[in-house]
């Protein structure tokens, strides 16, 4: 037997109809507070990491970061208050961001310098293409996502073969260079710390080989890693050439789990199946 979700009340839809949605003038006018307050307050704990700021003006940054944090606590329950599935918003994409975005601050009273932590709710900043009605964009993440999510297959086989091989050259290695007097390679985990910076193209020259042998071999992994860049880039690409561009998307949030990125005509949530509210056909995008 199953059970319906009851419907929210209308204080709690009038919020989620404030918090979640960018469509009418109180919701647009939160929103950019909201946008306002993140930029503010990650400018903050980024001050503070000078020492010339942080000596003259520490105490108010710490006291800043504090209201900060109480606003954006404040906004996270009253999020979790005004969708029908408060579990489904906190696991969510954006559910756990905001999580994270007030964490850092209560864990630096713990644990020093955690508060630095913080600079992640820059990542909030995403729901400017939602706020400013940014369709292409949306659609464009859309498609990124999906593409992604279709080559999950594909490079979890890739990155096995790659540790595989990172393991396989570090160990060769290991046996070329380990017996040599003043060696760098002084371990196969040491090993295989330069194979995976040599395979990436990365090359910090903090071990290098000593003998021919080894400068062959390191050669040749080099070359090799010029195919491990390109191999994942053009699966993922392959993705997004097959994806479906021409599909519209809406910014229509979910009033019961807040999931947003629904088409433009779904009259239901894919993410959980509830009904979705249509607020305004302003909500709709089409694609450019």
């Amino acid at each position: 037997m199953t059970y319906k979700i009851k419907p929210l009340s209308p204080w709690r839809e009038r919020l989620h109809e404030i918090i979640f949605e960018a469509d009418t003038p109180m919701g647009k006018l939160f929103d950019i507070w909201l946008l306002i307050f993140i930029v503010l307050s990650v400018l903050c704990v980024m001050l503070e990491t000078v020492s010339t700021i942080e000596q003259r003006f520490g105490g108010l940054l710490i006291t800043l970061e504090w209201v900060f944090t109480v606003v954006f606590t404040i906004e996270y329950i009253i999020r979790l208050m005004s969708v029908r599935r408060p579990m489904a918003y906190a696991k969510s994409f954006f559910g756990i961001i905001d999580l994270l975005a007030i964490l850092p601050t209560y864990l630096a009273l713990f644990f020093v310098d955690y508060h630095y932590l913080a600079v992640i709710r820059a990542l909030r900043l995403l729901r400017i293409f939602r706020i400013f009605k940014l369709g292409h964009f949306l659609k464009e993440g859309a498609v990124i996502t999906s593409a992604l999510k279709a080559s999950r297959a594909k490079i979890t086989v890739f990155l096995v073969f790659i540790i595989l091989m990172v393991v396989v050259i570090g160990s060769l290695m290991y046996v070329i260079e380990g017996g040599q007097p003043n060696t760098e390679f002084t371990s196969i985990p040491r090993s295989i710390y330069w194979a995976i910076v040599t395979l990436t193209t990365v090359g910090y020259g903090d071990i290098a080989p000593a003998t021919a042998v080894g400068q062959f071999l390191a050669s040749a992994v080099m070359i090799m890693g010029y195919g491990v860049i390109a191999v994942p880039t053009g699966i993922v690409t392959s993705e997004i050439v097959n994806a479906d561009k021409d599909a519209p998307i809406s910014t229509q949030s979910c009033p019961s789990c807040a999931h947003e990125g629904h088409d433009a005509d779904a009259e239901y949530c894919k993410y959980c199946g509830e009904e979705l509210n249509h607020y305004t056909k302003d909500t709709m995008f089409t694609p450019f």
